[in-house]
Parts: structure tokens; C-alpha cells; sequence
């Protein structure tokens, strides 16, 4: 029998804000675009707008996160460019028994951990947790996860739509490219929607995520 062993992994577990309310066609939009955003990692979704994604890498946990956020902000316009839905998330960082073949099944803490979050998350208006098996890291972490919950709270679906690219790697050139916008429109929208904030996060995340792995 192969023997197990337990890494540091991320566990990310979701569902979709105010799904019910949403037209059919943007739903169905939303979830696509969802699953396209987490194809590269071992993801199953249940009953349609809830979902658990297993990441062997955590350090990008937090970026993928903020993708299906931005996501769902982007594609819910409302008459005063405000999301209808959002995605609340909980990303929970820790042992995981290896190997991962589906994250219904699969165990170890950062499954725990992410499961537990989104159902604290769940009695409250926030939207995203960050929880780790290093509670020394968890005051910091919350405290990035509480300001990034304050900056998606006033985003608009343009801002968000911008952020998308930057969050999937394109340069603000680029995303003007492809949004058929001129750079200053761009920078504009990003700025207006807190991109400079979120990526100093980002960093900072990054950098404690690899001294915890």
C-alpha cells in the first residue's frame, strides 16, 4: 500500500451571491466563465453556484479567489453600475493527505478549515476568508481578507471588468486592447476600483504564503 503524506496546500470553497436572482442567461455565463477560471486545478461544482477547488500550490489561492469575485461583479450589472451577485469564498491553507483526486472526497485541514470558514462567513455580511493551520499568520491574513472585502464592496462591474485582466496577468495596454478602451480610460477604471491596493495584497500574501510553505 502506497503511503500518504501531508503538504501545505488550498483549499478554496464558494458559492454565488444572490444566484437565484440573477437572469438565467448571466448565470449560466457566470458559471462558465467560473469554471474556466479554475480548469487548471482539481474543481467540483455543486448544484450550480456552489463549488471546492483543491489548489497543490497555495501561494496562488488568494489571486484566484479575487478572479471569481471579480467575475461575478464584472457580469452583474445593475442600473447604477453595481453587482447583483459576488462570489463569497473561503480559502483555507494547510495539511492536505495526498493524493487529491476529488475535493469531495479528499481530507486533511485546509479542507476543514475552508469548509469551516464559509460557514462562519456564511452568518455575516463578509465575503472572504482566509484561514490557516499557523494561527500566528491567521491575524494577518484576516485582517487582508476583511480590507479586500471593503474594496469589492464599491466596485463597479466596469472596474471589476478591468480588474479581471489584470488579475489573469494582462497589462493595463492589453486590457485596454481587449475591452476596446484607451489606456487613460483604463487606468482610470482600475485605479477608481482599488487595483494598486489589491496587488500590494496580493505581494504580501504571496510572500507570507511561501514562508509558511
Amino acid at each position: 500500500m502506497a503511503a500518504f503524506k501531508q503538504s501545505i496546500h488550498a483549499v478554496l470553497t464558494g458559492d454565488i451571491v444572490n444566484s437565484t436572482q440573477l437572469p438565467p442567461v448571466v448565470e449560466v455565463l457566470l458559471q462558465e466563465r467560473l469554471r474556466r477560471a479554475f480548469s487548471a486545478y482539481k474543481t467540483e461544482f455543486y448544484r450550480g453556484d456552489s463549488f471546492q477547488t483543491y489548489m497543490q500550490d497555495p501561494v496562488g489561492s488568494l489571486r484566484a479567489a479575487l478572479l471569481a469575485r471579480s467575475l461575478a461583479v464584472s457580469l452583474t450589472v445593475t442600473e447604477d453600475e453595481r453587482a447583483l451577485a459576488d462570489v463569497r469564498i473561503s480559502i483555507g491553507i494547510g495539511a492536505v493527505i495526498s493524493p487529491v483526486r476529488k475535493p469531495g472526497t479528499a481530507k486533511g485541514e485546509a479542507f476543514v478549515l475552508s469548509g469551516r470558514g464559509l460557514d462562519e462567513i456564511q452568518k455575516t455580511e463578509r465575503r472572504l476568508s482566509i484561514v490557516s493551520d499557523r494561527p500566528i499568520a491567521d491575524i494577518g491574513l484576516q485582517v487582508m481578507a476583511d480590507y479586500l472585502d471593503a474594496i469589492y464592496r464599491g466596485m463597479t462591474t466596469k472596474q471589476a471588468a478591468a480588474i479581471v485582466q489584470l488579475l489573469e496577468g494582462d497589462t493595463q495596454q492589453e486590457v485596454a486592447s481587449k475591452l476596446g478602451k484607451s489606456k487613460s480610460t483604463i487606468s482610470q477604471l482600475v485605479t477608481a476600483g482599488r487595483w494598486p491596493e489589491i496587488e500590494k495584497i496580493l505581494q504580501q500574501f504571496e510572500n507570507l504564503i511561501k514562508q509558511l510553505t
